[in-house]
């Protein structure tokens, strides 16, 4: 059933509203309610349904500028649920407005389910995962007109904004919960559009990331364009020389890892994290993550890196007896069908028996995967789901220690289900236990800044601290005797109760397994904060530090450097440059459509 878009009712203010326009009767539906207010693009009102697409009138007739959309829909055609329906901004040809540095030639701003309009935050996951952008946010908050108001776009660039509810509404609703403010003067071509020649927006660099998203082939020159990699010739922070593969075969293993990931119907940023993985292939796990950060944002940047480091793991021997274990606590870092899609995809091209024995342990490791059903997007959702309604309203720091404790009892094969999740954490549910944050990244990073504005923390463990008691906090030929009082004064704290801060680099896994079992021995919730910043960054901050650490240690820091993967403590936090916590793996509560 094909379903007309109504027409969006200007606001009291809008200056472009027309005699022919609808005005919005009142803001009553709007006054008190949480809204979003997104810039208003200049396109064409599109329509994409599982079986076909369509402009503002249900019965459009083709124009050149709708095959792109219509391409666009074929792709996630399989991917969008019965009876949903996306609403959104076809900006292939310009109108009035010169777009030149569009993500996509398609914007979505609203998802319908028959008459209900689903809430702006469902909307956003959902069209992400489908590999459509939404339109820039401009404001979020209770609705106030004086704040809306005052807004001010350039209008030669911008028509204008949009304010809607974030709750979703019913078609019946719809004239009171968005309305719209448009430019003066709107129109302000001679020619409609829909009769002069087609001419495209531009597009700019992040374009090929959303057109992976949604199912398009990648070009890997203009993937490595938007990815800031360029080259990929320069050296990392570190020293040393990103790996540079021969051409042909990078672009043999990015196509085969799409066909793969195809197949497993990945889209959105699962099908891009297996494509970028599949591309960087043998770069430093540490540098690529923190170089990806500005053009993907820590989660993604994360997780791409994550997988193209772990899906090494798979190339290798692995004991059968212990591999359904091993799989389980593997998706807690990755999903594990891209893993295996990027893990065979990594060998294209290569010869030899090594890579023969390779293959043969992903597809060994592969048909365990599936016959453990973990191959799927999300495989313990239904036992997060299930522990997650049972904890509602419960303490974070409780519902994340249960959620971990019941992701490896599963991984252990002692239990099944949420219920015996449920009943096994019941001895954490009453929160007495300590909490332990073990700060994790080089000199520089914002380890003490961080750690000194985490209000709940009561004590702080810091070995540089301890160095300096005993006369310089760069002397590090004590550090053995430093670290066994670190680990003393730690186990104390931790047994007093309350949170505590371990303070140091803890660069590798052997030196945060030394704090690890203190906490376990005192049975603490463990959450790690790991900083990653980019190593020109480090050696910039390092310049102006009260205590700077020579810039040959900096480096030899950053050589050594491998953040934990999800999964190595109950709970995990990454920390970008500005201090703040850009991701977390591990947490219960979620935001899974």
């Amino acid at each position: 059933m094909r379903v007309h878009y109504p027409r969006t009712p200007h606001l009291p203010w809008s200056p472009g509203a027309t005699s022919d326009d609808v005005r919005a009767d009142g803001l009553s539906g709007l006054a008190g309610r949480e809204v979003v207010v997104t810039e208003k693009l200049d396109g064409e009102n599109t329509t994409v349904y599982p079986d076909g697409v369509h402009a503002r009138s249900l019965d459009s007739a083709h124009h050149p500028s709708r095959a792109w959309v219509k391409a666009l829909q074929g792709r996630i055609a399989q991917l969008l649920p019965p009876g949903r329906r996306i609403c959104g901004e076809n900006l292939y040809a310009r109108h009035s407005i010169e777009y030149r540095d569009l993500e996509s030639w398609f914007y979505a701003f609203s998802v319908w389910d028959g008459d209900h309009c689903l809430d702006w935050d469902r909307t956003v996951r959902l069209t992400r995962r489908l590999g459509i952008p939404v339109p820039p946010v401009l404001w979020r908050g209770t609705f106030d007109e004086r704040a809306l108001r005052a807004l001010r776009l350039d209008t030669a660039r911008r028509e204008g904004y949009v304010v809607r509810t974030t709750a979703g509404f019913h078609r019946q609703e719809f004239a009171h919960r968005i309305a719209k403010w448009v430019r003066p003067r709107h129109v302000r071509t001679t020619e409609h559009w829909m009769l002069a020649p087609v001419v495209e927006n531009g597009l700019g660099p992040a374009a090929a990331l959303w057109g992976v998203r949604s199912g398009a082939d990648p070009d890997v020159p203009t993937l490595i364009a938007a990815t800031g990699m360029t080259g990929m010739t320069a050296g990392d922070p570190a020293g040393q020389a990103i790996p540079v593969a021969a051409a042909e075969r990078v672009e043999a293993a990015v196509a085969d890892v799409s066909a793969r990931l195809d197949l497993l119907g990945r889209a959105g940023d699962a099908r891009l994290a297996g494509v970028l993985a599949t591309l960087f292939h043998g770069t430093r796990r540490t540098w690529l993550a923190s170089a990806l950060v500005a053009p993907l944002g820590m989660p993604l940047a994360r997780r791409v890196a994550d997988l193209a480091e772990l899906s090494t793991r798979l190339h290798r021997p692995f004991p059968d007896e212990e591999r359904r274990t091993g799989l389980v606590r593997l998706t807690a870092a990755a999903d594990l069908g891209v893993l295996h899609a990027v893990a065979a995809a990594a060998l294209t091209g290569r010869a030899g028996d090594e890579a023969a024995d390779a293959r043969e342990q992903v597809g060994w490791s592969e048909l365990h995967a599936e016959e453990a059903g973990l191959l799927g997007e999300a495989p313990l959702e239904p036992l997060r789901l299930g522990l997650r309604q049972a904890l509602d309203g419960c303490d974070p720091d409780v519902a994340d220690r249960c959620w971990a404790e019941t992701r490896e009892s599963y991984a252990l094969g002692r239990i099944a289900t949420a219920e015996g999740g449920l009943a096994l954490s019941g001895r954490w549910r009453s929160g007495r236990f300590p909490r332990l944050v073990v700060m994790v990244g080089p000199s520089g990073s914002g380890k003490s800044t961080f750690a000194g504005g985490l209000p709940e923390a009561g004590a702080v463990v810091a070995l540089d601290d301890l160095r300096q008691a005993r006369g310089a906090r760069s002397d590090q030929r004590a550090n053995p005797a430093i670290l066994r009082e670190g680990l003393h004064r730690l186990d104390a704290l931790l047994a007093d109760g309350g949170t505590v801060v371990w303070d140091a680099t803890a660069l590798n896994r052997h030196q945060r397994s030394l704090v690890h079992t203190v906490a376990r021995g005192r049975d603490a919730l463990t959450t790690q904060a790991v900083m990653l910043v980019p190593g020109d960054v480090l050696a910039r901050r390092n310049v102006g530090r009260a205590h700077p650490v020579p810039p040959e240690v900096l480096s030899a820091q950053l050589r050594r450097f491998s953040p934990p993967y999800p999964g190595e403590a109950h709970r995990t936090w990454y920390i970008g440059p500005e201090g703040n916590v850009l991701d977390v793996a591990g947490a219960l509560d979620g935001d899974e459509e």
